[in-house]
């Protein structure tokens, strides 16, 4: 099988939706490419935040549930999701964030890089790291950040775990991860590292608290594969392996499986296509609520449960 390349998206948890959709699009300046409901609860809106296009590896998206508790971060979860920016970029963003109400912690660095760290407004673990060869994307010309400063995709997420040998197993022996250097407690794997969200960090924690799901808490991650069949193949061979894999689900946008990894984290395998742009032109993504062919026969019902959401207008940042 080919090997896992990076992630296609990361899927979080907010409680209010008009917050939500305020700090990334309005502050960090993520395109709201997919304005939908979730699948299985279709009472609540799912929205995907990305670059210009919702290329995979850029695509983060939540669940709004407003009445969810918040979450305890811990182990047996996804704790951080980490984006690519431009090298000398984190003093423009440790100001912005403050503008708008958020603490950062101190630049640190890891690994080499400068990384920022931060919790969005429902507590979620965030952290920018500065990148001298960035991926490529499509930068959201639109939106309220230039490209000078704006971010480029993700680059890694954090694992917190109790034990990382049966996650470390898999990823390398299972997903086409390398073991690519520890520092202290972190263990850094990588894929090719010309793709997006190539990095995946365990970071080992024996006999800490564990997670507690709530708002805040990211709900699972899930890698690209490039089509059906490379996902079928997946399939069967995590099967066999003894993980309990999810039949394969229409997410209309991408094709996904599910299952757990060994300790406790929901991972996802998520088709390339068909993408976002498959119901709504590149113009015009994100402004209209989308629903999958089986909800529309109760539009009327699900868009009257769902919380008006305004997409107030973007304030440009200078680019000097």
């Amino acid at each position: 099988m080919d090997p896992i390349r990076g992630l296609h998206h990361v899927t979080a948890v907010a409680r209010d939706p008009q917050r939500n959709v305020d700090f990334y699009r309005n502050v960090l300046g993520q395109r709201l490419v997919k304005r939908t409901v979730n699948f299985d609860s279709p009472d609540t809106y799912h929205f995907y935040f990305a670059d210009e296009t919702g290329t995979p590896g850029s695509v983060l998206t939540f669940f709004a549930w407003p009445n969810m508790r918040r979450g305890v971060r811990g182990n047996g979860e996804t704790n951080t999701v980490a984006y690519n920016v431009p090298v000398d970029s984190l003093t423009f963003w440790e100001e912005r964030l403050k503008q708008n109400g958020i603490q950062s912690n101190p630049i640190e660095t890891r690994f080499g890089q400068n990384v920022l760290a931060f919790t969005d407004p429902d507590g979620m673990g965030v952290e920018l790291i500065e990148v001298r060869d960035l991926p490529a994307i499509q930068h959201w010309e639109d939106g309220p950040i230039p490209q000078a400063y704006a971010l480029r995709g993700f680059h890694s997420v954090t694992l917190w775990l109790d034990e990382i040998g049966p996650t470390s197993a898999l990823l390398t022996q299972g997903m086409g991860y390398l073991a690519a250097g520890q520092e202290g407690n972190r263990y850094r794997f990588t894929g090719d590292a010309n793709e997006l969200g190539h990095i995946v960090d365990l970071v080992h924690r024996p006999g800490k608290m564990q997670a507690d799901f709530g708002a805040g808490s990211i709900h699972h991650i899930a890698f690209r594969v490039p089509n059906d069949d490379a996902q079928v193949n997946y399939q069967s061979a995590l099967s066999t392996a003894g993980y309990r894999v999810s039949p394969v689900m229409d997410r209309s946008y991408f094709h996904s499986i599910y299952f757990r990894e060994q300790g406790g984290v929901l991972f996802e395998l998520a088709t390339d296509t068909p993408g976002f742009l498959i119901d709504e032109s590149k113009d015009t993504l994100g402004e209209a609520l989308k629903l999958p062919a089986w909800f529309e026969p109760n539009r009327s019902e699900i868009a009257a449960s769902l919380q008006p959401l305004t997409l107030n207008p973007v304030e440009k940042v200078s680019a000097s």
